[in-house]
């Protein structure tokens, strides 16, 4: 990497819409929580980032062990999104030019290669980049008795997902102008846009769920059983490629 690369995951939230006893980002995905399958997922395609935790200051769930990094801290989360990510930029002794990745904890599918090119795109961009589908779906506007009162077009609509990742001055200097000018932001690039900066949107994998209502824990499962034996069959046709170049060889 030719800048050092701050990873920081907001994980103060309470995921209410689960309806658990729990944030939602340590409801079990298999052996392990929500929150240990996001940051494996991170660790294996950034194993030297360092790594900033955003967690609430009464949260009695988090285990450290679950934490891969060699090099991570903790911050005290806010009361929103954004309130979280700034906790993390002012935490942080970061340079003006280094790289920043902010990542949903809810989202434990998200694949190594996604992240490796987005974060080659937001270095090559100066507004920075993140991972986007381009939407698909037909989209309907509803009116206040939620009834179908239009079809919108989606000619260059796209669902914004993560990570999302900007040099850290940026970022930090958005999310302050968010924070004082009483901007409505949803996300960092939101608040990136908000300055008059267009980030780069990267084409991301469908696949890269954000887990947000209770239905959404098996379907996360089924996605990373189905990416575990996508990658089994890929190696076994890589192992088969290289045994039969081999015979041709001898």
């Amino acid at each position: 990497m030719s800048h050092p690369l701050w990873l920081i995951v907001p994980a103060a939230g309470q995921g209410k819409r689960m309806g658990a006893d729990k944030p939602k980002q340590y409801l079990p995905l298999g052996e392990k929580p929500i929150l240990a399958h996001t940051l494996s997922r991170l660790h294996r395609a950034f194993p030297a980032a360092h790594l900033v935790l955003c967690l609430d200051s009464d949260d009695r769930w988090f285990n450290p062990e679950w934490v891969p990094f060699a090099q991570w801290q903790r911050v005290t989360g806010g009361a929103e999104r954004m309130d979280s990510v700034l906790n993390a930029l002012h935490a942080i002794n970061a340079q003006e030019d280094d790289m920043v990745m902010v990542h949903d904890v809810a989202r434990p599918c998200v694949t190594s290669s996604d992240l490796l090119t987005l974060y080659h795109a937001a270095q090559q961009h100066p507004s920075g980049a993140l991972l986007a589908m381009p939407v698909a779906d037909t989209m309907k506007r509803a009116n206040a008795e939620q009834l179908s009162a239009a079809t919108e077009s989606r000619d260059r609509l796209w669902h914004a997902l993560t990570p999302q990742s900007f040099r850290y001055a940026l970022l930090r200097r958005a999310l302050e102008h968010a924070v004082t000018g009483q901007c409505v932001v949803t996300d960092e690039a939101s608040a990136v846009e908000a300055l008059g900066h267009a980030p780069r949107l990267i084409s991301g994998r469908r696949d890269n769920l954000k887990v947000t209502h209770p239905d959404d824990l098996a379907l996360a499962a089924a996605i990373m059983a189905s990416q575990v034996a996508q990658a089994s069959d890929s190696a076994q046709s890589s192992e088969s490629a290289q045994f039969s170049e081999s015979k041709r060889s001898c």
